[in-house]
């Protein structure tokens, strides 16, 4: 019996939809100026070759439209472009591009700028109260400062740019809106909900104890999207473990990743 090429057509067309919807329900809506606050999962170094992968973990859970939340422990995957050793004159560099996220089975494709970036011991001291972790404290109500000088006063529920509060205390980090500090700018693409900043101030912006080193381009303006850092002299190091306050940009189509 032969097959009714329209009743085919009508089948393939409804399942493709199915399927493209199902996708969609489960995808994250990852808006332009959303955060997202990483650490290093690779090393960088003005030695690595052009090409390599790069790869981060989100350290928080980020806020998304409509009461969702991308969990904790998304990738994001990039590669290096350029990697520039110092010669004569020339201070040694590298520029390198994030360009996928990938949350639960899901990969999207993203173009990031840089906001900060911090070494791995501000990352660590920014997790150690004030006060010291002996003393104690239950870790609920640690105060705690942030890089870039926030203070989170978890036992309040607030976080404090001197006596400005400017956002609040969250299971694995802090929310709140992004603060200009040239020249990085505050709020940007419209999108004006609480960020995840991690153990970022609400107004860091740049280098954080990466002695000698500057963020040349950002990926804000063209190219979009590259990034590159510059050492003052000698090779440029950046390590496993040091952080990294992301700004989407823009997405493209998500997709299914499929099972192996």
């Amino acid at each position: 019996m032969g097959v009714n090429p329209r009743k085919f057509t009508l089948l393939l067309s409804g399942t493709l939809f199915l399927a493209f919807a199902a996708v969609s329900q489960n995808t994250p809506d990852i808006l332009p100026g959303t955060i997202l606050p990483v650490e290093l999962e690779s090393s960088l170094s003005t030695k690595i070759d052009p090409g390599s992968e790069l790869a981060a973990r989100v350290m928080q859970d980020v806020p998304l439209p409509n009461l969702r939340w991308m969990k904790a422990g998304a990738k994001v995957i990039g590669r290096v472009i350029a990697a520039n050793r110092p010669h004569d004159g020339i201070r040694g560099s590298i520029t390198f591009r994030f360009d996928q996220l990938l949350t639960g089975k899901t990969t999207i494709p993203i173009t990031t700028d840089l906001r900060a970036i911090a070494g791995f011991m501000e990352v660590e001291e920014a997790r150690v109260p004030l006060t010291g972790p002996d003393r104690g404290t239950p870790q609920g109500a640690w105060t705690t400062q942030q890089i870039g000088g926030d203070v989170v006063y978890r036992e309040g529920g607030k976080v404090r740019e001197g006596r400005l509060t400017v956002g609040k205390p969250v299971f694995g980090g802090v929310l709140a809106r992004p603060l200009a500090n040239a020249p990085c700018r505050g709020e940007a693409y419209e999108n004006d909900r609480m960020q995840a900043f991690w153990v970022f101030s609400a107004s860091a912006c740049g280098t954080y104890g990466l002695a000698g080193v500057s963020i040349v381009h950002a990926g804000r303006d063209d190219p979009v999207g590259e990034i590159t850092l510059a050492a003052k002299r000698g090779n440029l190091n950046v390590h496993s473990g040091d952080g990294m306050l992301l700004r989407v940009v823009s997405t493209g189509q998500a997709r299914e990743q499929r099972s192996k």
